[in-house]
């Protein structure tokens, strides 16, 4: 009798989604001293209240992330922005408006701001201008203006503010970009150019926040400590920052809370990473005002 052939040698294994270390260190859990900071936090500039406009493409979840500050800040569910949760190819949000957030004294907000606006869509004619959003860059735009996708605010118009004070510039600009969407339509991406390069101008610094991680990675959906150890999330967001010029260390992966009913520890930490450094540019900027 003749040898038995040997059996095929056994296909490697996939390789694996996950990085062995993660590329960034973050403090999971420890949430304590960054909610104490920004409770204690006040702006070196004392004329001014931080205010952070986000931007971004339609559905990116602008409102989501209002939100979703809102509920860490609070430390309970929250509705400040109004927020779709159906998917759309028109912006949820129309007018310009600003949210502040409450403390725990009644009558008392934290000193920064959110402005949230309608959003970027390809083409003429649709979403937000962005000449709009560079006069709101410089504060010549009142809560309650409704964007028009046609034309942009006029002078002459009741809802332009002629002489800005320092706290209604905006001192933070926030691009939220869903990390769940394909490659970024070139229309929009050129308008992002566009306001970045505005924001610059004006030396307002900018961060940017990759939504939706955990739908986006199935390693994440697994539980949010895995981000930084995907390497489909550390793609996204090294394609992202080489297409908009935002660099890493100003990239910030966040789940805005959408499907919870209570506070999750893990959530709140992604956003107070975010929170932290919008809060510090945005008061680095106004002592220079």
């Amino acid at each position: 009798m003749g040898n038995k052939p040997s059996p095929p040698p056994s296909p490697p294994p996939p390789p694996s989604p996950l990085l062995g270390t993660p590329w960034r260190d973050i403090s999971w859990g420890n949430n304590r001293d960054s909610l104490q900071y920004l409770k204690n936090f006040q702006p070196q500039n004392e004329e001014a209240t931080i205010r952070v406009l986000l931007h971004g493409p339609v559905g990116a979840g602008k409102s989501s992330f209002i939100n979703s500050v809102n509920n860490v800040l609070q430390g309970r569910m929250t509705t400040e922005a109004l927020a779709s949760a159906t998917t759309s190819d028109q912006s949820f949000t129309l007018k310009y408006q600003t949210h502040k957030i409450k403390k725990e004294v009644r009558g008392n907000f934290y000193p920064f701001v959110f402005n949230d606006i309608m959003g970027l869509e390809g083409g003429n004619g649709r979403g937000v201008r962005t000449e709009d959003i560079i006069l709101a860059l410089k504060g010549h735009v009142k809560d309650g203006y409704k964007f028009n996708p046609v034309s942009s605010l006029s002078d002459d118009d009741y809802h332009y503010n002629s002489s800005p004070s320092i706290s209604d510039r905006v001192h933070v600009l926030v691009c939220i970009y869903d990390a769940n969407a394909p490659q970024m339509n070139s229309s929009v991406l050129e308008k992002m150019r566009e306001i970045r390069e505005a924001a610059s101008e004006l030396g307002i610094p900018q961060l940017a926040i990759l939504t939706h991680i955990d739908s986006a990675c199935g390693e994440t959906e697994k539980t949010l400590r895995n981000v930084y150890k995907s390497k489909h999330l550390k793609k996204k967001m090294g394609d992202f920052s080489s297409s908009l010029g935002i660099p890493m260390n100003c990239i910030f992966p966040v789940k805005n809370y959408s499907d919870e009913t209570q506070i999750n520890s893990d959530v709140d930490t992604l956003i107070l990473s975010a929170l932290r450094l919008m809060i510090d540019f945005g008061d680095d900027y106004t002592e220079k005002l």
